[in-house]
Order: C-alpha cells, then structure tokens, then sequence
C-alpha cells in the first residue's frame, strides 16, 4: 500500500475502549514488563470486600478478572469510553463513574470506602488515594513513565515528553510525602515496535499525550521517512517505561 493509502486507513481507524492488541492487531507490539499487573491485583481479591479501579477504559482489564469484590466500583474520564466501560462492567456489578467533568485526579467517594485501589497508566493524587482507603487498604499502580516511546518523538523530531521527570523515585517521594509505606516498586523499559507508518499514525491520534502538537501535514515528510524504511522490512524498535508501586497508608 502506498503512503497516502496507509495515511488515510489510519485517520479513518477508530479505537473503542482500550484494548491496543486487538486494535493493532501485531502492527504495534509491546513487550510487557517482568510483572503482570492483572495477576498482582487478581491475587488480592479474595482477600478485599471492595475494590476500586481508576481509569478503566472499557472496562476491559477489570472485567477479566471477576469474580470481583461485592462493591467494585471504576472511574473512567474519556467520554467515549463511558458507555463501553459500562457495557462491560455493569452486567457484573460494577459502577463506573463517569469523571469527565470532575477536577483533576478528585474520587468522588466518601472517605474509606474500598480496601483496593488499582490505577493502570491512570494519574492519581496521593491524598486522595489515602481518603478513600479504608484502614489497612492497598494501593496498586502502574504508571507510564517520563521516558516511554521516547525513540517515535525523535524519530519524527517532535518533543521529549514535558513528564519526562515522571519516573519511579518521583513517585515513590509523592506517596512517602502522603505518608504511605512502600511495599513494592520496580521499574523496567521493555521493548515495543511499530511495523508501518499508519500504526504510528494510529497510536499519536488515540495516544495525543506523546506528540501533542502532531499533524499529519506538519510531520508528513517524517511520515514518509518511515514508512520507505518500513517498506523495506525495517521496523521501529523503541521502548516503553513502566513502574510499578504497590504502597499502603501507614497507620
């Protein structure tokens, strides 16, 4: 397929919900981290009476792992993620609250209300966090770090990310300085690929955070850079930056 081809394809591609493998189908691959985030939270539901999960797309990571706690509840601030989160998750119990319209990283629930908090590539705010976990609670979270796919901004000579200093050690301060104790933190840059210039496309238009001012005009000759690199078999290895912390409320 030639280069406008492939352009157009990737501006008429539309994601639902948040599920990148389907979507890209191997022409975006990351490798996971040494962890597996679903598993961490999997192994501490029989142990909780409520859980809450921040930034759940559509619901799709949540719903595979019920059976969930009694009251599960998930936030969700992307509009059009709203009604797919709810398709998926309200058939099992779970209330998804839509958050577009709250303040930044506010939880519109009442103090001590869930014994598990799960953020996956979510922002949070420590001391909203810590309010509503109830006593002994655990706070799970994977974060994207400051550094991730920091190979695609220079290889169409955008800018580095402005949350470049977004990383493990900044984190883990923000939480003791909120007064939680650390029980895990691990931190990796596992490898990802693009494989053709329209999955590139396809990730900036439902990724804007990592090129914010990108336009396929104004990076078009970059664009073309790519993809006769592509065309020769030649794909673009980057790597992403992940950290995980699990971290309680000191009493």
């Amino acid at each position: 397929m030639d280069f406008d081809a492939v352009i157009d394809q990737a501006l008429r591609s539309d994601l639902e919900g948040w599920d990148f493998d389907a979507f890209f189908a191997g022409r975006y691959t990351e490798t996971p981290p040494s962890w597996d985030f679903a598993e961490l939270v999997r192994a501490r539901i029989p142990e909780v009476d409520s859980l809450l999960d921040l930034g759940t797309g559509g619901g799709e990571l949540l719903a595979s792992l019920a059976p969930l706690p009694a009251r599960t509840a998930a936030t969700e601030g992307f509009a059009p993620n709203v009604p797919v989160a709810r398709a998926n998750l309200e058939p099992l119990g779970v209330e998804v609250v839509d958050v577009t319209d709250e303040d930044e990283d506010h939880l519109p629930f009442p103090d001590g209300s869930f014994a598990l908090v799960s953020s996956r590539h979510e922002s949070y705010d420590p001391e909203e966090i810590r309010r509503v976990l109830a006593p002994g609670g655990t706070f799970l979270t994977q974060q994207v770090g400051g550094r991730d796919l920091e190979e695609l901004n220079a290889a169409l000579g955008a800018p580095p990310h402005g949350y470049r200093e977004w990383t493990l050690d900044a984190a883990v301060a923000e939480l003791e300085a909120a007064d939680f104790e650390i029980l895990d933190r691990r931190e990796e840059r596992p490898v990802a690929t693009f494989t053709d210039v329209g999955a590139v496309v396809s990730f900036l238009r439902i990724a804007p955070w990592q090129v914010p001012d990108f336009d396929v005009d104004q990076y078009r000759d970059r664009l073309r850079e790519l993809h006769e690199r592509m065309d020769r078999d030649v794909p673009l290895e980057v790597h992403t930056h992940r950290f995980l912390i699990v971290a309680r409320p000191r009493p």
